[in-house]
């Protein structure tokens, strides 16, 4: 089967970059993608499209039907809610005694006939997922996103309701596309005695997974778990070992003596 947007002898077509208000669009990727759910493979790809439906920031991958065992998938009627763009063919997915309801789906339209996708991020379809031999959580990296982790020199203070918690001039800093600049704090330089460990954990794409979190052990309106790290990060921002990192849109931030303003952020909503 062609890659969307190709013809023979010519390059796929890469579509710009979307826009959650706009329809469906997608562009092919190079990746090997694989997902698995109890030790079966049921996709196994190297020719995946990325695909972002309309209202979801983030995308899904689509795969050709001849990658993915259709055999483990069992069509049924559509269910209630949100439509997956026009998309008219739905799979429960059946592993052994194990049925995952709504897993996957159709893509709509003549371009991406043939083509399937799988729930990501919200419920857990699938196991495991690789790109190449790396495993990514959540939802598949977008290519249009960045996200860098910087070593600096400025000087990084954290208070908490006027109590210093954080103070070093070793700071990394991960800059991520539409999220406020995170400083990663060596973990000496934080006043964990100040904090509780809690046994909350959260995966990201683009870094991994947070094992260690904390919460304020003091006094005043400050969210459960406001303080992470990550063990055991993604080789891209290895360099977050082990440091600590605040939700700034909840402390209070000094960057080389000047009191930044809490950004606004999803995190807000916390």
């Amino acid at each position: 089967m062609a890659v969307p947007g190709s013809t023979s002898g010519t390059a796929p077509v890469v579509r710009r970059r979307p826009d959650p208000a706009d329809s469906l669009v997608w562009e092919p990727s190079e990746r090997w993608v694989r997902g698995t759910k109890g030790g079966v493979t049921v996709v196994d790809s190297r020719r995946p499209v990325l695909v972002w439906e309309p209202g979801v920031p983030v995308p899904v991958y689509a795969f050709p039907v001849g990658d993915v065992r259709m055999d483990l998938l069992r069509r049924f009627e559509r269910p209630p809610g949100r439509r997956h763009a026009g998309a008219t063919d739905f799979y429960d997915l059946v592993v052994g005694d194990e049925v995952v309801r709504s897993a996957a789906w159709g893509c709509p339209g003549e371009e991406l006939a043939g083509y399937v996708c799988f729930a990501w991020f919200g419920r857990e379809v699938l196991d495991h997922w690789y790109e190449e031999e790396e495993e990514i959580f959540v939802h598949p990296r977008d290519p249009h996103k960045r996200v860098d982790a910087l070593p600096s020199t400025r000087r990084v203070q954290v208070e908490i309701e006027g109590t210093v918690v954080a103070d070093t001039r070793s700071p990394v800093l991960l800059f991520e596309t539409d999220l406020p600049v995170r400083y990663y704090f060596p973990r000496e330089d934080v006043r964990l005695d100040l904090f509780t460990p809690t046994d909350s954990s959260t995966r990201c794409p683009y870094k991994g997974v947070a094992t260690e979190y904390w919460s304020w052990a003091g006094q005043g309106d400050v969210p459960p778990d406001i303080a992470w790290s990550y063990p055991d990060p993604l080789p891209a921002v290895s360099v977050i070992k082990d440091r600590v990192a605040f939700y700034d849109e909840y402390v209070d931030v000094i960057v080389d003596g000047e009191r930044q303003e809490r950004p606004v952020s999803v995190f807000s909503r916390r």
